[in-house]
C-alpha cells in the first residue's frame, strides 16, 4: 500500500496541468484547501486563473457535511462539470472533505465521472490518487479511518501574505446532537507546542504578522497531551514571538473556557480583544438536548468575566434557531442571552436535519414557518445590537491592519479597508502615500453601520510593515511569472481573520 508521503511525480513544464479547488464549510476546510493547493503545486500543477469555472485540468471539491443540502449542491456541481469532462480528455475531478468521508462509495455511484474520492484523514494522498486514476483509468476511492499525518506537515499554498491559519489540533471529543463533524474528523489530536510555535516563527520570518490558532474545539487543546492549561500557555508563548503583532483563535467551547485563558488573553499584548464563543441556544432544556455541557448562567458568566478583564472585547457567537423541541419560551431565553451578552456579531442558522446526527431522529421537529419567523426576530434583534455596539466605536482612534479584497466598493468609493484589533471591518479614506495589505494605518472612526465602520477623515499615520513587504513581493512574483512555470514552494498567509464561516462545531 502506498504511504501517505508518496506523491505523483512533478509534471513536465511543457505539459503543466492546471487545478481549481472549490471549498465549502468551516475554517478547517479553508485551511485544508491551502494544504491541497500546496500538495498539487508540489507535484507540479499550476493554479488555474480566477474565474476559470471548471476549465482547469483538475477540479477538486473540498466538501462539508454540515451545510444544508450539502449533497444536492455537490451533485449539482458535479453534473454541471460532466459534459465539460466528457469533451476534454484528461480532465479529472476529485471529491474530498467531510461529505466524502461520510458518503464514500456513494459519490462514484451517483457521479461515475468522478476520478478520486478521499477523506478528511488522508488529504496528503490527493496527488498520488490522481496519478493512479490517470494510469489505471478508473476511479480511486480511498478513505482512511484515522489521521495518517498531521496536516501541518504537508506543503501549503497560503492565500494571504500577511495573515495565516495555524492548526493546533484536529478532531473533536464533543458529542453535540446536531453535529456530525466528530464522526468525520475523529477524536481530538493535539500538536506538540514546540511544533506549533516553530510553524508560527517560520511564518513570521516570511512576513506574516497575524495568526489565527485553529481547532475544532480550540481551547480544549491540551486534553490529548494531559495539560489542562496548555492553551493559555500557548497564548502566552505566542506573546513572546518577536514580530507577531496579532494572535486570534477559533472556535472555543464554553465548557473548556477557563479563567487562565481569560487571564492569558488580557495579559498577552498581541492576543487581540476579540472572542468567538458559540452559544447555540440560550435555553437550558435545549442546550441539554443538544448535549452542550454548559447552561445559560455559565455562558453569561464567561461573557461577564471576559468583559471585566478586556473591556473593549468584541464577542461574536453562533446560534441555532428551531432545534427539535424548542418552544417559544426556549426561544425567548435565547433572545434574553443575546440582549445580555450584546454580541458584536452573530452567525445565526435555521435548524435543519443533518443525516447521521441524533437530532435528525428527535421528536418535536419544528415547522419551517415557525423556524423562519423566530429566525427573523433573532436577526432583527442582533442587527439592532450590532449597530448600537458599533456606534460606541465612533470617535475612537484605531490601528487597522490593511486588508486585501474585503471592501467590495473600495474602488468606487476611493477607500481602502482594514481590520481593527477586535476584528471589526473599517473602510477608510485612501491616503496620498502608498498603503499595502499588511501595512498598519491609524484612523479615527466617524460613522458606524451594523456590519462595518467608516473613517472618513484623513489617515493619521501609516506604518509600513514586513507583512506589507511580503505582500508586495508576492504580487511582483505573480506579475512576473509567465504561464506554465511551476509555482514552486508553499507561500505564506491566509484569508481574513474573522470567521467568514462559523466555527468548527457550528452549523454552517
Amino acid at each position: 500500500m502506498t504511504s501517505s508521503s508518496d506523491r505523483s511525480p512533478a509534471v513536465d513544464v511543457l505539459s503543466t496541468r492546471t487545478y481549481e479547488i472549490r471549498t465549502y464549510g468551516c475554517q478547517m476546510n479553508v485551511h485544508d484547501s491551502e494544504r491541497l493547493a500546496g500538495l498539487l503545486e508540489d507535484a507540479g500543477y499550476v493554479r488555474a486563473p480566477e474565474g476559470s469555472d471548471g476549465e482547469a485540468d483538475v477540479v477538486v471539491f473540498n466538501t462539508c457535511a454540515v451545510r444544508e443540502n450539502a449533497d444536492n449542491k455537490l451533485y449539482g456541481n458535479l453534473g454541471h462539470l460532466a459534459p465539460k469532462k466528457a469533451s476534454r480528455p484528461g480532465m479529472q475531478i476529485a471529491v474530498g472533505g467531510c461529505l466524502a468521508q461520510k458518503d464514500r462509495d456513494t459519490i462514484v455511484k451517483r457521479a461515475p465521472w468522478v476520478d478520486v474520492v478521499f477523506g478528511t484523514h488522508n488529504i496528503g494522498k490527493l496527488p498520488v490518487l490522481l496519478e493512479r486514476a490517470r494510469v489505471q483509468e478508473e476511479a480511486q476511492v480511498e478513505i482512511a479511518e484515522s489521521l495518517e499525518a498531521f496536516p501541518s506537515t504537508l506543503p501549503t499554498r497560503r492565500e494571504s501574505a500577511y495573515a495565516a491559519w495555524v492548526s493546533i489540533s484536529v478532531g473533536c471529543n464533543n458529542t453535540c446532537t446536531f453535529c456530525i463533524v466528530p464522526a468525520l474528523r475523529g477524536k481530538e489530536k493535539d500538536r506538540r507546542p514546540g511544533d506549533i510555535l516553530a510553524e508560527i516563527e517560520a511564518l513570521v520570518a516570511e512576513g506574516v504578522s497575524e495568526v489565527t490558532l485553529l481547532g475544532q474545539n480550540v481551547n480544549a487543546y491540551g486534553s490529548d497531551i494531559g495539560d489542562r492549561e496548555a492553551f493559555s500557555k500557548l497564548l502566552r508563548a505566542c506573546g513572546k514571538i518577536d514580530g507577531l503583532e496579532r494572535v486570534r483563535f477559533t472556535s472555543p467551547h464554553p465548557r473548556d473556557f477557563t479563567d487562565d485563558v481569560i487571564a492569558a488573553m488580557a495579559e498577552t499584548p498581541n492576543v487581540v480583544p476579540q472572542l468567538h464563543m458559540p452559544l447555540q441556544s440560550g435555553s437550558d432544556p435545549v442546550l441539554k438536548a443538544m448535549r452542550r455541557s454548559y447552561r445559560q448562567e455559565r455562558f453569561l458568566g464567561i461573557i461577564e468575566k471576559v468583559r471585566a478583564a478586556i473591556p473593549h472585547a468584541a464577542i461574536s457567537t453562533d446560534i441555532i434557531v428551531g432545534f427539535p423541541g424548542e418552544t417559544e419560551e426556549d426561544f425567548q431565553q435565547t433572545l434574553h442571552v443575546v440582549r445580555e451578552a450584546r454580541f458584536a456579531q452573530a452567525f445565526t442558522f435555521q435548524y435543519s436535519k443533518r443525516p447521521g446526527t441524533p437530532a435528525a431522529e428527535m421528536d418535536g421537529q419544528i415547522p419551517k414557518k415557525v423556524v423562519q419567523e423566530r429566525y427573523e426576530r433573532l436577526v432583527a434583534l442582533q442587527e439592532e445590537i450590532s449597530w448600537e455596539e458599533n456606534k460606541k466605536q465612533v470617535g475612537r482612534t484605531l490601528e487597522l491592519m490593511v486588508a486585501e479584497g474585503e471592501g467590495r466598493k473600495d474602488e468606487t468609493t476611493h477607500r481602502l479597508s482594514g481590520r481593527a484589533p477586535d476584528s471589526r471591518l473599517v473602510h477608510f479614506t485612501k491616503p496620498d502615500q502608498e498603503v499595502r495589505p499588511g501595512d498598519v494605518v491609524t484612523v479615527e472612526v466617524t460613522y458606524a453601520a451594523p456590519h462595518h465602520l467608516l473613517a472618513e477623515g484623513p489617515v493619521l499615520d501609516v506604518r509600513r510593515t514586513r507583512a506589507g513587504d511580503a505582500w508586495e513581493k508576492r504580487t511582483a512574483e505573480k506579475a512576473a511569472k509567465p504561464a506554465g512555470v511551476l509555482l514552486g514552494l508553499p507561500k505564506v498567509g491566509v484569508p481574513e481573520p474573522l470567521p467568514a464561516v462559523s466555527g468548527g462545531c457550528a452549523v454552517d
